[in-house]
Protein backbone atom coordinates (compact mmCIF):
# COMPACT_ATOMS: atom_id res chain seq x y z
CA UNK A 1 0.00 0.00 0.00
CA UNK A 2 1.35 3.70 -0.48
CA UNK A 3 1.75 6.02 1.86
CA UNK A 4 1.57 9.58 0.72
CA UNK A 5 4.06 12.11 2.76
CA UNK A 6 3.76 16.14 2.63
CA UNK A 7 6.05 18.75 3.52
CA UNK A 8 4.39 21.60 5.40
CA UNK A 9 7.09 24.22 4.84
CA UNK A 10 7.73 27.47 6.40
CA UNK A 11 9.77 30.06 9.03
CA UNK A 12 7.16 29.46 12.18
CA UNK A 13 8.05 32.74 13.17
CA UNK A 14 6.36 32.15 15.69
CA UNK A 15 3.74 29.35 14.87
CA UNK A 16 0.53 30.79 14.63
CA UNK A 17 -3.34 29.13 15.11
CA UNK A 18 -3.35 29.42 11.33
CA UNK A 19 -0.71 27.21 11.12
CA UNK A 20 -2.10 24.48 13.96
CA UNK A 21 -5.40 24.88 11.77
CA UNK A 22 -3.82 23.58 8.75
CA UNK A 23 -0.82 21.08 10.20
CA UNK A 24 -4.23 19.44 12.06
CA UNK A 25 -6.22 19.16 8.82
CA UNK A 26 -3.00 18.12 7.03
CA UNK A 27 -2.58 15.38 9.11
CA UNK A 28 -5.67 13.92 8.48
CA UNK A 29 -5.62 14.11 4.61
CA UNK A 30 -1.35 12.53 4.70
CA UNK A 31 -0.59 9.43 6.26
CA UNK A 32 2.71 11.78 7.27
CA UNK A 33 3.36 15.43 7.80
CA UNK A 34 6.77 16.85 8.11
CA UNK A 35 6.31 20.17 9.60
CA UNK A 36 9.35 21.87 8.09
CA UNK A 37 11.09 24.78 9.68
CA UNK A 38 13.22 26.86 7.06
CA UNK A 39 16.73 27.80 7.92
CA UNK A 40 16.70 31.49 6.13
CA UNK A 41 19.60 33.27 7.11
CA UNK A 42 18.49 36.04 4.75
CA UNK A 43 15.88 36.66 7.88
CA UNK A 44 16.24 38.34 10.82
CA UNK A 45 14.01 36.02 12.69
CA UNK A 46 12.69 36.73 15.98
CA UNK A 47 12.99 33.20 16.93
CA UNK A 48 16.00 31.22 16.86
CA UNK A 49 15.39 27.27 15.51
CA UNK A 50 15.40 26.14 18.24
CA UNK A 51 12.73 28.25 19.81
CA UNK A 52 10.66 27.65 16.74
CA UNK A 53 11.26 23.65 17.49
CA UNK A 54 10.40 23.71 21.01
CA UNK A 55 7.33 25.83 20.29
CA UNK A 56 6.15 23.42 17.40
CA UNK A 57 6.50 20.18 19.27
CA UNK A 58 4.47 21.42 22.22
CA UNK A 59 1.91 22.44 20.19
CA UNK A 60 1.79 19.46 18.42
CA UNK A 61 2.27 16.86 20.73
CA UNK A 62 -0.06 14.01 20.55
CA UNK A 63 -0.92 14.91 17.12
CA UNK A 64 -0.23 11.69 15.21
CA UNK A 65 1.56 11.01 11.92
CA UNK A 66 3.42 14.60 11.97
CA UNK A 67 6.91 15.48 12.62
CA UNK A 68 9.10 18.37 12.60
CA UNK A 69 12.13 18.94 10.74
CA UNK A 70 14.55 21.55 9.83
CA UNK A 71 16.23 22.78 6.54
CA UNK A 72 17.76 25.07 4.24
CA UNK A 73 18.25 25.27 0.11
CA UNK A 74 15.57 24.43 -2.07
CA UNK A 75 12.38 22.98 -0.66
CA UNK A 76 12.31 20.64 -3.74
CA UNK A 77 15.97 19.09 -2.12
CA UNK A 78 13.95 18.74 0.87
CA UNK A 79 10.98 17.06 -0.44
CA UNK A 80 12.86 14.39 -2.60
CA UNK A 81 15.16 13.86 0.35
CA UNK A 82 12.17 13.27 2.96
CA UNK A 83 11.01 11.18 -0.39
CA UNK A 84 8.04 13.28 -0.32
CA UNK A 85 4.94 13.35 -2.43
CA UNK A 86 3.41 16.49 -1.73
CA UNK A 87 4.29 19.89 -0.18
CA UNK A 88 1.01 21.40 1.22
CA UNK A 89 0.38 25.35 1.48
CA UNK A 90 -1.93 27.58 2.80
CA UNK A 91 -3.64 30.48 1.41
CA UNK A 92 -5.21 33.07 3.56
CA UNK A 93 -5.60 35.42 0.41
CA UNK A 94 -5.20 36.08 -3.10
CA UNK A 95 -1.83 38.05 -2.89
CA UNK A 96 -1.07 34.59 -1.13
CA UNK A 97 -2.62 32.65 -4.23
CA UNK A 98 -0.23 34.50 -6.96
CA UNK A 99 3.03 34.14 -4.67
CA UNK A 100 2.22 30.25 -4.17
CA UNK A 101 1.21 29.76 -7.60
CA UNK A 102 4.29 31.04 -8.94
CA UNK A 103 6.30 29.07 -6.64
CA UNK A 104 4.51 25.87 -7.32
CA UNK A 105 4.68 26.10 -11.20
CA UNK A 106 8.29 26.17 -10.25
CA UNK A 107 8.51 23.20 -8.11
CA UNK A 108 7.12 21.50 -10.45
CA UNK A 109 9.15 22.44 -12.95
CA UNK A 110 12.20 21.41 -10.87
CA UNK A 111 10.14 17.93 -9.57
CA UNK A 112 7.71 17.06 -11.60
CA UNK A 113 6.68 14.13 -9.08
CA UNK A 114 5.96 16.32 -6.30
CA UNK A 115 2.68 17.75 -6.08
CA UNK A 116 1.58 21.07 -4.98
CA UNK A 117 -1.41 20.62 -2.32
CA UNK A 118 -3.30 24.04 -1.29
CA UNK A 119 -5.20 24.53 1.67
CA UNK A 120 -7.14 27.61 3.35
CA UNK A 121 -7.30 28.42 7.08
CA UNK A 122 -10.30 28.74 9.07
CA UNK A 123 -11.85 31.71 8.07
CA UNK A 124 -11.30 33.03 11.60
CA UNK A 125 -7.15 32.87 10.95
CA UNK A 126 -7.49 34.49 6.82
CA UNK A 127 -5.60 37.34 7.87
CA UNK A 128 -2.93 36.08 10.75
CA UNK A 129 0.45 35.70 9.88
CA UNK A 130 3.43 35.51 11.79
CA UNK A 131 4.82 38.64 10.61
CA UNK A 132 1.68 40.63 11.53
CA UNK A 133 1.28 38.81 15.23
CA UNK A 134 5.20 39.53 15.79
CA UNK A 135 4.47 43.49 14.89
CA UNK A 136 1.29 43.44 17.38
CA UNK A 137 3.00 41.93 19.56
CA UNK A 138 5.84 44.52 19.90
CA UNK A 139 3.59 47.46 19.98
CA UNK A 140 2.24 45.95 23.02
CA UNK A 141 -1.09 44.81 21.39
CA UNK A 142 -3.17 41.51 22.11
CA UNK A 143 -2.20 38.64 20.05
CA UNK A 144 -4.86 36.44 22.15
CA UNK A 145 -6.64 33.88 20.10
CA UNK A 146 -4.33 34.45 16.98
CA UNK A 147 -1.15 32.17 18.36
CA UNK A 148 -1.36 29.46 21.52
CA UNK A 149 -0.84 30.54 24.93
CA UNK A 150 2.53 29.25 25.59
CA UNK A 151 3.76 31.40 22.38
CA UNK A 152 1.95 34.54 24.11
CA UNK A 153 4.42 34.04 26.68
CA UNK A 154 7.36 33.95 25.01
CA UNK A 155 6.52 36.89 22.35
CA UNK A 156 6.48 39.07 25.81
CA UNK A 157 9.56 37.74 26.93
CA UNK A 158 10.92 38.88 23.39
CA UNK A 159 9.39 42.33 23.76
Amino acid sequence: MNTVKAIYPGSFDPVTNGHLDLISRGSKIFDHLVVAILRNSAKDPLFSIEERVEMLTEELAGLEHVSIATFDGLLIDFAREQQAQAVMRGIRAISDYEYEFQMALMNRRLAPEVETIFLMPDAKYSFVSSRLVKEVARLGGSVEGLVPKRVIERLKKKA
